[in-house]
């Protein structure tokens, strides 16, 4: 996957979290993002990397995101791993 396409579905993933009320203070909160810089960050691919290690953090928000997109939830962790700092090697 390029990271073109890994931005793309990235916003697709920030998109279904902000549509997510009961997750979008548990990702502000995680992140120290206000709602306002949302839309500045969001052209920043380490932002985006940074929104879906938040996804990754429940397996049951990837299946819900992943279903709400039409992925399989592997695909997922391929949109991280094209993303700055996804190839690096996760050690937990």
């Amino acid at each position: 996957m390029t990271q073109d396409i890994a931005e793309t579905r990235a916003l697709g993933i920030l998109g279904w979290l902000l549509g997510r009320d009961d997750l979008v203070p548990v990702f502000l909160g995680a992140t120290g993002v206000s709602e306002s810089d949302l839309r500045d960050l969001a052209a920043d691919p380490v932002f985006l990397a940074s929104v879906v290690d938040f996804l990754m953090l429940d397996d049951a928000w990837v299946i819900a995101c992943a279903e709400a997109m039409g992925w399989p939830p592997a695909e997922v962790a391929l949109v991280r791993a094209a993303l700055p700092g996804g190839a690096l090697p996760n050690w937990t």
